[in-house]
């Protein structure tokens, strides 16, 4: 039986890249990778990495389905779900014709952690629950960017005793309105602070690449330079991938 790898490559750094993810990357015959078109980077940084671990390694480029991202599918949960759920199905009948067009174990390269705000292993998944493909399938871990982001600033991601929230940029009113003190925020299609002036940031984007920045200090004196940064980044590297922590002020420490 052929066998499916998961495999968490890092922030960006291939030298983050764990002794257990390069042999699971050896392993294989093949990797699956979805590609966005328009010279797509991240394909780019895929191929990189695996040059870089793997050497000559076999790459499955399968195009991306489009997911509907318009206003009325991004607003309500009902609707942002269904948008998401439609968008899976669609990257697993993908991801099955090439499986099923290739022989030998297969590999899917995860940005960070499997396990934080990636569809890969719902879709995998989804694959084997339409019946056509059979495998087994693991999950190796991988640095996240909320290690990095950490280390990056020398912080920790909790005070003392106190709980961490992580969520998306569209939650982050749920998680202020809630009490979180803590709030790790992941998934920017933008960032909006309004409101929290008094709140400290540690923010990073595209964190263990050529391309990384850092921002952090109270967001009422820092919220310029960080939108400036961002647009930077993204200008400079062609994508962004950045995450932020959110402390209240409450809570802050004597530096």
């Amino acid at each position: 039986m052929r066998r499916v790898r998961i495999i968490g490559v890092g922030p960006g750094d291939p030298e983050q890249v764990t002794l257990e993810a390069v042999a699971a990357m050896r392993s294989v015959a093949y990797f699956v990778v979805a590609d966005k078109g328009r010279d797509d980077p991240l394909l780019a940084a895929r191929e990189a990495l695996l040059a870089r671990h793997v050497g000559s390694a076999r790459v499955i480029a399968v195009p991306d389905p489009e997911r509907d991202r318009s206003a009325a599918t991004t607003g309500a949960d009902a609707s942002y779900l269904g948008a998401v759920a439609d968008w899976h199905d669609a990257r697993a009948a993908a991801y099955e014709r090439a499986i099923l067009g290739h022989d030998g174990d297969v590999g899917f390269l995860v940005w960070g952690d499997p396990a934080f705000y990636d569809s890969t292993i719902r879709i995998v998944e989804k694959v084997l629950a339409r019946g056509n493909a059979d495998f087994s399938w693991d999950v190796i871990p991988g640095v996240s960017s909320l290690q990095l982001l950490a280390a990056r600033h020398r912080i920790v991601l909790h005070e003392i005793g106190q709980p961490i929230t992580v969520t998306t940029a569209r939650r982050l009113r749920a998680a202020v309105e809630s009490g979180a003190d803590n709030i790790v925020v992941m998934l920017n299609a933008h960032i909006d602070l309004d409101g929290l002036d008094h709140w400290d940031v540690w923010w990073g984007a595209n964190l263990g690449t050529p391309h990384e920045r850092l921002v952090g200090g109270q967001v009422g004196d820092v919220l310029a330079e960080l939108h400036e940064a961002r647009a930077a980044v993204k200008s400079a590297a062609g994508w962004i991938m950045d995450v932020y922590l959110l402390r209240r002020a409450a809570h802050r420490r004597d530096r």
